[in-house]
């Protein structure tokens, strides 16, 4: 399976199906802040890999991030790669995992993703993290691959905190993101109510072992709805007793990132920041 990565190509495209989504205007140039930058393979073919930011003054922490797209694609620039500088000058370091996509195969993006987490908590010591201290990140579809790992995955694979970016919490396509639920289950998937039910993750938070979670989204939201998706995990969060914080900006629509064009990109920025920090 070839590799799909967001491009000024897929933006149109995206744009003709009406599909929300901001134009991409970012450097990518590494910052400052970063000591090393690397890729690692997850797979023996190459076709899943984690791109690496270790920052200069490490403070311990760690985040892996994962970028949304649909199942169908990755936006792993602004949605992805774009966020290592800001995370670097905090110390913390960070990566990206660039995971194969399901295409009805569910395994297949959780176990890279999974991959990734082992080979940071392996690495903790020689990168400077603390293995107890490493976050998820996820983005739309990527939210979701992060609220299933954050909500299925074994400890030794699970994050100790959850940042996620309006994302898709549903796999039922009436209240969600259609094709992001057909292209994580399958068609035939979506037909197992169990399977359904179980893949919306809101359903899967358990009392003192879900980690907690912060949700960021835009109340204008029409790709993905934040009343049945961000909004029912928070609810479940809070239900269960376990730590969770929301943000709802009056508008931004959909797939913003880490872009500087998200009109509440610097307070959002400044709350995620005093977030982290109590991690």
């Amino acid at each position: 399976m070839m590799k799909k990565v967001f491009s000024m190509v897929t933006l149109s495209l995206l744009l003709a199906m009406g599909v929300q989504a901001q134009r991409p205007q970012f450097n990518e140039q590494t910052s400052e802040a970063t000591a090393r930058k690397f890729t690692l393979n997850l797979t023996e073919d190459g076709k899943a890999q984690m791109v690496c930011f270790l920052p200069k003054s490490p403070c311990g922490k760690a985040i892996v991030g994962i970028p949304g797209g649909g199942y169908s694609m990755l936006s792993n620039t602004h949605e992805g790669t774009l966020a290592h500088g800001w995370l670097n000058e905090k110390g913390i370091a960070y990566f990206v995992v660039n995971y194969r996509l399901p295409d009805g195969d569910r395994t297949i993006p959780i176990s890279d993703v999974e991959k990734g987490f082992r080979i940071v908590r392996d690495s903790a010591t020689v990168w400077g993290i603390d293995p107890q201290k490493v976050g998820i990140m996820g983005f739309s579809a990527g939210g979701h691959l992060s609220s299933v790992i954050s909500t299925h995955s074994a400890p030794e694979v699970r994050p100790n905190f959850t940042i996620l970016f309006y994302p898709v919490i549903s796999m039922d396509e009436s209240v969600s993101h259609k094709w992001s639920c057909v292209n994580f289950l399958g068609k035939e998937g979506q037909k197992d109510e169990a399977l359904v039910r179980d893949f919306s993750t809101q359903n899967a938070v358990k009392k003192g072992e879900t980690p907690p979670a912060i949700i960021i989204m835009s109340s204008d939201d029409a790709l993905v709805p934040p009343l049945t998706n961000g909004l029912e995990y928070y609810k479940a969060m809070k239900s269960a007793g376990n730590e969770c914080a929301m943000l709802i900006y009056p508008n931004g629509g959909h797939g913003y990132g880490f872009g500087p064009w998200f009109k509440y990109h610097d307070v959002m920025l400044a709350t995620l920041g005093l977030w982290l920090e109590a991690r």
